[in-house]
């Protein structure tokens, strides 16, 4: 039976990265430091840990494929918070520029946001709009 633990977010940059995940999204360090290859980041049930690309690359034979074509998203990791639009004034206050700004999707029952990280990641955030 699988069991799913954590995602392994493969960064090109990982000082900035851990540095971002770190201090603007506050979240905290459970393993490695931003002088490491490698960290696990506290963020409630389901874990989000950063690892070098070059070296996931070595490990797993595909260090000689290019490192990232021109392409859409492939994965967006999604946070959900108490609001929405709090959580994007202070991303704003951290420097970090919206690829959307915040909006409700009914459809959905979410109200969204979207950002990216310093590898350019996408990370979406969302709270649940209220019920009708």
């Amino acid at each position: 039976m699988l069991r799913y633990e954590f995602t392994r977010v493969l960064v090109a940059r990982f000082r900035e990265c851990f540095r971002f995940y770190r201090d603007v999204l506050g979240l905290e360090p459970r393993y490695g430091t931003e002088d490491d290859t490698y960290a696990d980041f506290a963020t409630g049930a389901v874990g989000i840990s950063l690892f070098d690309q070059h070296e996931m690359a070595s490990s797993v034979g595909t260090e000689k494929l290019p490192v990232r074509p021109p392409s859409r998203d492939h994965v967006c990791l999604v946070f959900g918070v108490e609001s929405v639009d709090s959580v994007c004034v202070m991303l704003r206050s951290r420097g970090v520029r919206l690829v959307t700004e915040p909006i409700d999707h009914p459809d959905w029952g979410i109200r969204t946001a979207h950002f990216r990280d310093p590898d350019g990641n996408l990370i979406e955030i969302n709270q649940p709009l209220p019920r009708r």
